[in-house]
């Protein structure tokens, strides 16, 4: 594609890149306003029976920027997706520097394919200020760090976030402003020409006290085995499973680790020709889990988890091109013994007694099990120990026999 065809796109078109979605809105057939982020949404709503699911999704593909503007001092990005849903960011110029003023989010509820069950049919329009200022003119702003904003009941975490709304000459520019969270900190350093002296001490010293003894973190115990279902319309369950689950998870430099509840757990999902969801509730963790089919085989495709951390924080972590839990159609996968899973660099699952079966389900009932291959193992181990101990007497039982037949040819000779 020439660089001519990438840049002079229609005003209002949007594509999807690896690192995120990518916008550009021109005036005059010439770029006004650049931006490129990866944006994810948790959203809670009332459903029946007076109780609250959260719905988790992040910016698709099908985006369309119509309604965003440019103009001299203000300029709007506006992303349209999905069922009425939309996603507003207001610019305003002051001199040699701009910033954002308002973000506006309005979700749809009669949007089904989101939010299950919900008890409204309304679309909700939710407002916050981003910590979005003094961006330099002629700059991006730019941001790889992740920004939750949460306002009612809806949490929106932004990440590799490059945007420039005010774009001069048609052409993206090259420099770049860094958001704080980007900007590491200082090493204080002491003064150029300071000096210190030495403190004065007496010739009797006494011992340091000893170390205060910190009391190491238990163990997290086993985690408990769900068992969570999703039900069709005519009220049979098409998605079947059973596991355990525990959860690590970094944030900066810390680490933490929390086993997946699964008494109180709110189960929602849908089932599909060639694609099921399960997504699953319990405190403060979500999870949406994703699988496919190529009508032989079926997989684990994607995962979304979203933790509310003790601290306030929100953590966000997604990978949709996992292939793991794969088995035949027409029957479920399973594995009991305990399995690492490396997600993304910063989330990794502890897996318990899990069997799955999104596909395919009859009567309500989990169809023939294919094992993982750890329990493959389990098997495959012993079996190898029982040859290697057979082969052994073999080879015992065959010397002794050549042995004494030697033996007894050395007597016939000596009578001979």
């Amino acid at each position: 594609m020439s660089q001519t065809l990438f840049f002079f796109i229609a005003l209002g078109t949007v594509f999807q890149l690896s690192c995120g979605t990518q916008v550009n809105v021109t005036k005059d057939d010439k770029l006004c306003l650049f931006a490129n982020l990866m944006l994810h949404f948790s959203v809670s709503y009332e459903v029946t029976g007076n109780k609250s699911q959260t719905a988790t999704f992040e910016l698709p593909e099908n985006v369309t920027a119509d309604g965003s503007t440019c103009d001299a001092t203000k300029s709007t990005l506006k992303l349209s997706f999905g069922d009425g849903h939309s996603l507003s960011v207001d610019f305003t110029a002051s001199g040699d520097s701009y910033r954002a003023d308002l973000i506006t989010f309005i979700y749809n509820l009669n949007d089904t394919t989101l939010f299950n069950n919900s008890v409204s049919e309304d679309a909700v329009t939710v407002k916050a200020e981003p910590q979005f200022t003094n961006v330099t003119m002629d700059t991006c702003y730019s941001c790889h760090s992740e920004d939750t904003i949460q306002v009612d009941s809806v949490n929106m975490t932004m990440w590799n976030v490059l945007i420039q709304a005010f774009v001069s000459n048609g052409s993206k520019s090259e420099q770049m402003t860094s958001c704080a969270a980007d900007t590491p900190t200082p090493t204080p350093t002491p003064a150029g020409n300071a000096t210190t002296t030495a403190p004065v001490t007496n010739m009797t010293s006494t011992a340091p006290p000893p170390p205060p003894t910190t009391t190491p973190t238990p163990p997290l115990p086993t985690p408990t085995t769900g068992n969570y279902s999703v039900k069709a319309t005519n009220q049979s369950a098409c998605l079947l499973a059973n596991f355990g689950l525990r959860i690590g998870y970094k944030q900066g430099s810390k680490y933490e680790e929390l086993n997946f509840e699964p008494n109180g757990t709110q189960v929602t999902g849908l089932c599909g020709v060639n694609s099921s969801e399960l997504t699953l509730e319990s405190g403060p963790v979500t999870l949406v889990f994703t699988f496919t089919n190529d009508t032989k085989k079926f997989r684990l495709h994607a995962l979304n988890v979203t933790v509310k951390t003790s601290s306030g924080s929100v953590f966000f972590e997604s990978n949709s091109s996992l292939s793991l839990w794969e088995a035949s159609i027409g029957s479920s996968y399973m594995c009991k013994k305990e399995q690492n899973v490396t997600i993304t660099e910063e989330l990794e699952l502890l897996t318990f007694n899990v069997r799955v079966q999104p596909f395919a389900v009859k009567k309500g009932l989990f169809s023939t099990a294919e094992d993982c291959q750890a329990d493959g193992e389990s098997f495959l181990v012993p079996i190898a120990v029982g040859v290697a101990l057979l082969v052994l007497i073999l080879i015992v039982l065959l010397a002794y026999f050549i042995g004494r037949k030697r033996n007894m040819a050395t007597g016939y000779e000596s009578f001979a």
